[in-house]
């Protein structure tokens, strides 16, 4: 891959990175508040809060994850491992790359680990 190319990667991933910790610390901040408000909420109030509070962190446990795959694309930009397949070593496609820029797997390879 031409240094470019991986700039603009490594730029697009480093934007991602930022954005997903923004939304990660917001959760955690927001599932804090509710912690903190419960107190003097009625028993409707807290079945709603918690319920709120499970999404939140489960949406958070997915944001998580993105952002360690990100992360990890970012170290692979580092070791001159981005956009080879981690499982058999060929070129990543530039249009899965393009589209997802954090994809450690081939197409074909992706879709073995999905059926497995």
């Amino acid at each position: 891959m031409r240094a470019r190319e991986l700039k603009r990667f490594k730029t697009k991933l480093l934007e991602k990175r930022s954005e997903l910790i923004n939304v990660v610390q917001k959760t955690e901040n927001y599932g804090r508040e509710a912690d903190n408000s419960t107190e003097a909420m009625d028993i409707a109030d807290k079945a709603s809060s918690s319920y709120t509070k499970e999404f939140m962190f489960s949406k958070s446990g997915s944001d998580r994850q993105l952002l360690q795959s990100v992360t990890d694309a970012l170290d692979r930009i580092e070791e001159k491992d981005y956009g080879d397949c981690s499982n058999c070593g060929e070129p990543v496609e530039r249009k899965r790359l393009e589209a997802v820029p954090w994809a450690a797997l081939c197409l074909s390879c992706q879709e073995q680990a999905e059926t497995a």
